[in-house]
């Protein structure tokens, strides 16, 4: 591996544009060519990273809620002809879909560069436990949007959980549906991802947090039952998997995977020296958000991050999951951590932009 491993989280903008509008305030749901556009810009972004770190290790990995959004979307309006998509399914399509999209361009970018690395996506499992609390209490809104009347009907039909997503400009309530965030704790590609890794590719994996996958328990005689009634046999204590209605934080997962990283070089001998840094809309994360005595947050060590944290001065639907993911992978033994906007990641590094967290 090369003397740096650094593990890159592309947010939601780094391959869709966000908050776009039409010209009467309508949000504008971003096409497949905005997408190529967007990662195009990322790309470019990526490439002038690579160039001043020539010998390092790239690894990448990315959201999908617009794109599952969209993939749930169309099962929607293709319901008469055909059969709804399930949400680990949908996991994967965006998984491969991105992957291409964005191992395409980026190695395009790179080439034209002169610098040539094999980008490889990895449609990645990531197994979450069964018994974790978030099955019990869904929270993670995805899809389209409901009226109360349609919410009612898909619960009845579908066994969908739905709640109150919030009211319109005119009262009407907004319902949508809810899944359960456990919390990621293996990945079954590992073997995959360090193979890739060390035959000199960029890998991009966890997408969207990864595919939730739950290991399967055998019955008293040895059977092990997956999804759709397909039974395996005999598996002499074989890990057996199925996948379950559930989404994982991108940002977590990816911290995970840096710490299996870690644990896996001292399993082998090596000291590896790997970063996780989560690119965001913001330019690193702020105290008092958007409010008159706003403050940037350039520098924390870890036992500031996790004051922060429990204080609660970071909001759970945006920098809160990002700070807990840096958490953790501190915690499991990375020595640094960025929040960064793309076109600042090397100002991240000079600590004039962004935030840099340091396990101390």
């Amino acid at each position: 591996m090369g003397k740096e491993v650094r593990i890159f989280a592309f947010g939601g903008n780094e391959v869709s544009p966000v908050g776009l509008t039409d010209e009467k305030g309508k949000p504008i749901i971003p096409d497949i060519a905005m997408q190529w556009a967007r990662t195009h810009e990322t790309s470019k972004h990526i490439a002038k990273i690579v160039e001043a770190f020539p010998n390092d290790t790239y690894v990448i990995t990315h959201g999908n809620g617009p794109q599952v959004g969209n993939v749930f979307l169309r099962s929607e309006y293709s319901r008469p002809i055909l059969p709804p998509i399930p949400l680990d399914v949908a996991g994967s399509d965006t998984q491969g879909a991105m992957g291409y999209m964005i191992a395409q361009i980026l190695g395009n970018e790179l080439r034209a560069r002169g610098i040539y690395k094999t980008i490889v996506g990895i449609v990645t499992q990531v197994v979450v436990d069964k018994n974790d609390p978030g099955f019990q209490n869904p929270t993670k809104y995805i899809g389209p949007s409901y009226t109360k009347e349609e919410a009612e009907e898909r619960m009845k039909k579908d066994g969908w959980v739905m709640k109150l997503y919030k009211k319109d400009d005119k009262g009407n309530e907004i319902w949508r549906k809810v899944v359960p965030s456990p919390e990621p704790l293996d990945i079954v590609e590992f073997e995959a991802i360090v193979n890739a890794i060390e035959a000199g590719f960029i890998p991009i994996t966890v997408g969207g947090g990864g595919i939730p996958v739950v290991e399967v328990e055998p019955d008293e005689e040895g059977n092990y039952s997956a999804n759709y009634g397909i039974i395996f046999k005999d598996g002499k204590n074989a890990k057996i998997y199925r996948g379950v209605e559930a989404v994982i934080d991108k940002d977590l997962a990816s911290a995970l995977l840096g710490t299996m990283l870690i644990k896996w070089a001292k399993e082998h001998g090596e000291d590896l020296d790997v970063t996780l840094t989560i690119f965001t809309g913001e330019d690193g994360a702020k105290l008092n958000y958007q409010k008159p005595n706003q403050v940037d947050l350039r520098y924390l060590t870890l036992e500031e991050a996790k004051k922060l944290y429990a204080e609660g001065h970071f909001p759970p639907g945006s920098m809160g999951p990002k700070i807990l993911a840096c958490i953790k992978f501190l915690e499991g033994g990375g020595k640094k951590a960025y929040i960064s906007l793309t076109s600042k990641y090397l100002e991240t590094l000079e600590g004039k932009a962004g935030t840099t967290i340091v396990r101390e």
